[in-house]
């Protein structure tokens, strides 16, 4: 069914030049940022629209990302709508205010631009900069395309300030890859993204001199369990709410993503589970062994916190043999954390597939075809053979 909406479709922009639209059309009161590699094309673009006049924010430049995130934190806390972007390092260095600003339940909005971090020093993608900031109580999306970068920035506002939530959300997108990378998408029109959002009416604001509050309070521990439960409880329900928000989006603009992506998986008897612009390249692999008969599938998880686990143990039924293929090693020497978290959803399952972990494209190496085919292959042995040799291991790896 075709839906009617203001769109201009087939506009050539980079991942970076499509969130700094999206930014324009959200039009927050605050942006604090520091630029950084591979994401300074956002802050740059965008710091253009508050210079010809196109937005109302009030942009504030900042001598470090932890500084930008403060920034953030004390703006969201007297009631105004907020984004920033960052990557790796960037995003290190604000590790403190992170907690801070979820423990405050302040809605921020920031895009990461996916980076490695160092050591050694690194500016290309895998995804230790977010996965390392997995619990710290920010909800995740992680976008495959530019299109959907876009379309998660202005779905991310929504998310975050539903009152049912009122967590920040971090937007992630593959750097260079995702970020420098041109590609064809459909733009909203202004009022649509507007109408979409609404007006953000905070319930509480530090400015508000009739109803004073206070944020980030020294509490003990008569009260600190029960503030921390509160917040699990509102990630427990952003599960539905950003299902929720993504059908909204969907009825009226024509893209909707669900929690979970699931490609050719209907007969499919082994599979692989990845985050991001990679899904896209196992994508083309599906295809390529389909055309030799062979019965594989693809799972691209949209969320990461919080974990899509009834969406992931639905969408692998049927699988006897799952690769979970991660872009960054969390350093546990039991597999990356896309692997640890799949298996988790898994277990206990009836007619559980085995289970394999593979780490790859660490700091921008390649990811390709093949590799995805030669895990397909290795998947088809385990489902014949019933044995896993090798429960973690790396792949586009030098030996």
């Amino acid at each position: 069914m075709a839906v009617e909406t203001k769109v201009r479709c087939q506009v050539g922009l980079t991942g970076n030049s499509a969130v700094a639209y999206a930014m324009k059309q959200i039009n927050p009161e605050v942006v604090a940022a520091y630029p950084i590699t591979p994401s300074t094309g956002v802050i740059e673009e965008f710091s253009s629209y508050v210079a010809d006049g196109k937005v109302d924010t009030e942009l504030i430049t900042v001598e470090s990302e932890h500084s930008a995130m403060s920034a953030c934190v004390g703006s969201s806390s007297a009631g105004v709508r907020v984004i920033t972007t960052t990557s790796s390092q960037g995003l290190a260095l604000m590790w403190e205010m992170l907690y801070i600003a979820s423990g405050m339940r302040l809605p921020i909005v920031l895009a990461c631009v996916n980076r490695a971090l160092s050591a050694p020093i690194n500016i290309h993608c895998d995804h230790s900069d977010s996965m390392g900031a997995r619990d710290s109580g920010w909800i995740q999306l992680y976008s495959e395309t530019v299109q959907e970068a876009y379309d998660n920035m202005i779905q991310a506002v929504r998310i975050a300030e539903h009152p049912d939530v009122l967590l920040p959300v971090m937007v992630c997108m593959d750097g260079f890859i995702t970020s420098h990378a041109i590609e064809n998408l459909c733009l909203l029109d202004d009022s649509e993204v507007r109408d979409f959002i609404g007006e953000y009416r905070p319930k509480h604001s530090l400015l508000d001199i009739d109803n004073p509050i206070t944020y980030g309070a020294f509490v003990l521990s008569d009260n600190y369990i029960e503030i921390k439960r509160q917040q699990s409880e509102a990630m427990v329900r952003a599960r539905g709410v950003v299902a929720e928000v993504d059908r909204d989006f969907g009825s009226r603009f024509g893209r909707e993503y669900g929690l979970v992506e699931s490609y050719r998986m209907d007969d499919a008897e082994v599979a692989i589970v990845i985050l991001s612009s990679a899904s896209g390249t196992t994508r083309v692999a599906v295809d390529e062994m389909r055309k030799s008969g062979k019965k594989v599938g693809l799972v691209r998880p949209r969320v990461f916190r919080p974990f899509p686990y009834v969406e992931m143990q639905d969408a692998l039924k049927g699988v006897q043999a799952l690769a979970v293929l991660d872009r960054v090693d969390s350093m546990s020497s039991f597999g990356g954390p896309l692997f640890v978290e799949t298996r988790s959803a898994l277990y206990g399952a009836k007619e559980a597939p085995l289970v394999i972990g593979r780490i790859f494209g660490l700091g921008g190496r390649d990811y390709k075809v093949d590799n995805a085919i030669g895990v397909y292959k290795h998947l088809l042995e385990i489902k014949d053979t019933g044995r896993v040799e090798k429960l973690v291991d790396y792949i586009t790896v030098r030996e």
